[in-house]
């Protein structure tokens, strides 16, 4: 990852890591539960867009998370 990571990617990735033992779809869904608990609306919605603008430096299962917190 480059040193200008936003702080909204580094952490979905680090979410994203501790559910890396689950199916890829189970992972999402576990972090996408996480950041709906937990993360600001403003944070959810950078990370939305930075998956829109092509997810750059996301691991995949932060990018499949924001799809789904999209979709609600």
């Amino acid at each position: 990852m480059s040193a200008g990571v936003p702080p909204h990617v580094r952490l979905a990735n680090e979410i994203a890591a501790q559910f890396a033992h689950r199916s890829p779809t189970d992972a999402a869904t576990a972090v996408a539960t996480h950041m709906n608990a937990v993360w600001d609306p403003r944070m959810k919605q950078a990370l939305i867009a930075h998956v829109e603008s092509g997810a750059e430096d996301l691991d995949p299962i932060a990018a499949l998370a924001a799809k789904q917190l999209a979709a609600k």
